[in-house]
């Protein structure tokens, strides 16, 4: 049996933890020879408590189990599917937009999202972690370049270094006049509560900063308290939170889903930011709804979530034109449309004293 203090990171390890049957073992190697596969003690037992008799059926399992529907690559999917690439002047950095940029610092995750849009770049194949060179050379560039605003910290997870790396590298972009704004993305409180010690979140400050985290969860059962804690632990040590999520078929494809996954962030001082429309990675047509489907979804959230509830619906354009929000309209030629679907006159007609 599966040691269940280690990460899974094959079909054997898949197998042994009785996370995938004997006749799905060959299928999931296939698919791990193709794509990264790890599910980390969190999510394996997370995973285990839910209903065995039907992986495909469980929002957990259907997030880290291969599948080999991930080997049926459309002609619409790219491997770099928002164009990270086209925007990237030098190793690590994503410039796409005119004060923001991404550094990509590390190319791997505790956890291999079976949907993720940078599949074909992260894991033990894909690219490395920055070096030294490489990373001074992405800090110089910020340095240069006043018009940057914000540092976007992702990968990979940027969560996976140690506390006294992200401190040094917090504290060379702090140093920074011009940078007034430190965002990381992660998965790392969700799927691996146990990395975020007081140290690791004392390590995060960066005094006269403005320092948020943007977390990852696209279920409210990854809401361990192990993952409540992580959150508390961050939120008490000062560090403003917002939520990422993926709309995913099968995982929180329905608004109840969806509701109580906002609410579990709310309710975790995470506040709501994004609900992305699932990207053309390679592999994962299974995964996506139209996006007349989710904009139904989001309608459905108008009225049954307060305001600090609702992320905004928002898609990738292929090939790196940048994120935009594609959520319901409201407002249509003299009307507009309440949350119950009641159609109004707008503006109002005069009344007659």
């Amino acid at each position: 049996m599966t040691r269940p203090d280690r990460t899974l990171r094959t079909a054997a390890d898949l197998l042994a933890a009785g996370l995938i049957a004997p006749a799905d073992a060959a299928a999931a190697a296939k698919v791990g020879e193709r794509y990264a596969v790890a599910v980390t003690p969190a999510m394996t037992a997370l995973i285990a408590r839910g209903p065995s008799g039907d992986r495909a059926a469980d929002p957990i399992a259907r997030q880290f189990l291969p599948d080999l529907n991930e080997l049926d690559i459309r002609a619409e999917e790219r491997a770099d599917p928002i164009g990270d690439e086209a925007h990237s002047p030098l190793t690590g950095i994503v410039h796409r937009y005119p004060d923001r940029v991404l550094l990509k610092i590390v190319h791997v995750c505790p956890v291999y999202c079976r949907f993720c849009f940078r599949r074909e770049m992260v894991g033990p194949g894909g690219k490395g972690a920055l070096d030294e060179a490489e990373l001074s050379a992405a800090i110089a560039y910020v340095a240069a370049r006043p018009d940057i605003f914000e540092v976007i910290l992702t990968g990979g997870d940027p969560f996976v270094l140690s506390a006294r790396r992200v401190r040094d590298v917090t504290r060379a972009l702090a140093a920074i006049p011009h940078v007034r704004v430190i965002r990381w993305h992660t998965r790392v409180p969700v799927v691996a509560p146990e990395r975020v010690t007081a140290d690791f979140a004392r390590a995060l400050r960066a005094p006269g900063k403005a320092v948020y985290v943007a977390v990852h969860a696209n279920h409210a059962r990854e809401f361990t308290p192990a993952a409540e804690t992580a959150l508390a632990r961050l939120a008490d040590a000062g560090i403003a939170l917002v939520s990422q999520s993926v709309l995913l078929r099968g995982v929180n494809d329905d608004a109840d889903t969806l509701a109580a996954l906002m609410r579990a962030f709310l309710a975790n001082r995470v506040k709501p930011y994004y609900l992305h429309h699932p990207d053309m990675a390679p592999g994962t047509a299974h995964f996506r709804l139209s996006i007349a489907e989710g904009q139904a979804l989001m309608r459905a959230l108008r009225g049954r979530l307060s305001g600090l509830a609702q992320p905004t619906y928002v898609l990738d354009i292929p090939g790196g034109e940048g994120k935009v929000p594609v959520g319901p309209h409201y407002l249509g030629a003299g009307e507009v449309e309440d949350w119950r679907g009641a159609r109004h006159t707008y503006p109002p007609a005069e009344t007659k004293d």
